[in-house]
């Protein structure tokens, strides 16, 4: 198949619209569902993201993308008990490599990550399969489905969730184009590796870099490559936990990032994980409580009236020092930009979400100021040189 025709583009009234190979095959098959524009590009980008993360870590890993741009990735890292907690695992024994990855992927930002579109580096199975069934998504992209997990994802959304299994074995032309209001662009695949070699020019003082963080870093820079510009993600244990993508100030971007390592930080709070909700409540409806419930706004669930259709029994207060408290007490966090960082409040502003790793191209004229931002926390600071801008 050499072309095939899409629901619309990227709004309805943008018909007709399709996709199509000016030379060979489509590297994608259409398992289930009809697609739109916005979901192959989600589909293709989270691909490439899961396919370089797998290479460059060895694990199976995973991505949940909105907007073109990933709201989590992750590798296939076993579930602790709170994970279980704070991203809703129902199922229970051990799950398998590439259910993790997509459960913790999904789990950086379950609200960006309402109507998502999935992304596996693996065969999807059927503990994957189980979990996304109860999640709102748009779609899911792999290299493969076992039966079982295909019959799952084809009850999904009245029969219409759409399934797309991909060639693992494809490769894109060296050139790439895109028209914009009628003109042409090409430009050479951003074909960077990225892999444990690029870690090795460390500017700072502090220069021990254990093997966690430096794989911390590989997923860090892999989810930035395919992450809309001006872009930094924070990360911990193999699993991006903020990512700020789009801004066009850098450190608004890793204010956007930062806080939301926190908001994903805060649901481990004790006073969340104790939160009673009322039976049968929808999943995207407790996802937004507890959003809520952490923010200046919680007030919006705790009033009176409000809270009885939330929870079964009204929550204390988290007061906004239990929230700072609880903030300072998280640690080994990596933190990497896809374009140098011009001055030393982005390391300050990291370091307030328990940063102690950054990794970033360099080659700002006010390095040396923030290398010494870093040294004074006592960070560990990679120089990669080579930027990450994707548009």
């Amino acid at each position: 198949m050499t072309e095939l025709d899409l629901k619309y583009g990227c709004n309805p009234n943008q018909q007709p619209s399709k996709i199509f190979m000016k030379e060979g095959e489509l590297p994608i098959t259409v398992l289930n569902g009809r697609l739109g524009y916005i979901n192959l590009l989600d589909a293709l980008n989270s691909w490439q993201l899961v396919k370089e993360l797998k290479e460059a870590t060895g694990l199976p890993s995973a991505a949940s993308f909105k907007h073109v741009s990933p709201a989590g990735a992750a590798v296939g890292l076993p579930l602790s008990d709170t994970d279980r907690k704070i991203y809703f695992v129902e199922q229970e024994g051990e799950l398998s490599p590439i259910a993790c990855a997509y459960i913790r992927a999904r789990g950086a930002d379950r609200l960006c990550s309402y109507g998502d579109w999935a992304a596996l580096s693996d065969i999807c199975d059927a503990d994957t399969a189980t979990y996304l069934k109860a999640e709102v998504s748009d779609g899911i992209i792999a290299p493969g489905y076992t039966d079982e997990a295909l019959e799952i994802l084809r009850t999904k959304k009245k029969g219409n969730y759409n399934v797309v299994q991909i060639d693992p074995n494809y490769v894109p032309a060296e050139t790439e184009c895109k028209d914009v209001f009628g003109v042409t662009f090409q430009q050479g695949r951003n074909n960077y590796k990225i892999s444990r070699e690029l870690l090795g020019n460390i500017v700072t003082a502090n220069k021990d870099l254990p093997e966690q963080a430096a794989i911390d870093m590989m997923v860090a820079l892999i989810t930035l490559k395919y992450t809309q510009s001006n872009s930094v993600c924070y990360v911990k244990d193999g699993q991006a936990i903020g990512v700020g993508a789009g801004q066009q100030s850098r450190i608004h971007c890793t204010r956007l990032a930062g806080n939301k390592a926190d908001n994903w930080y805060l649901r481990q709070h004790p006073k969340v994980l104790g939160l009673q909700f009322v039976e049968g409540i929808r999943r995207p409806d407790r996802d937004n409580a507890i959003d809520i419930y952490t923010s200046d706004e919680y007030m919006d669930v705790l009033a009176e009236g409000e809270w009885q259709k939330v929870f079964k029994v009204k929550p204390e207060v988290l007061t906004a020092e239990e929230k700072r408290s609880w903030i300072e007490t998280q640690s080994g966090v990596t933190c990497g930009s896809d374009a140098f960082f011009p001055f030393g409040d982005n390391v300050k502003r990291a370091y307030k979400s328990g940063v102690e790793y950054i990794v970033e191209p360099g080659g700002s004229i006010r390095d040396d100021n923030v290398i010494e931002t870093a040294d004074s926390y006592g960070m560990v600071m990679v120089f990669t040189g080579m930027r990450l801008f994707h548009h």
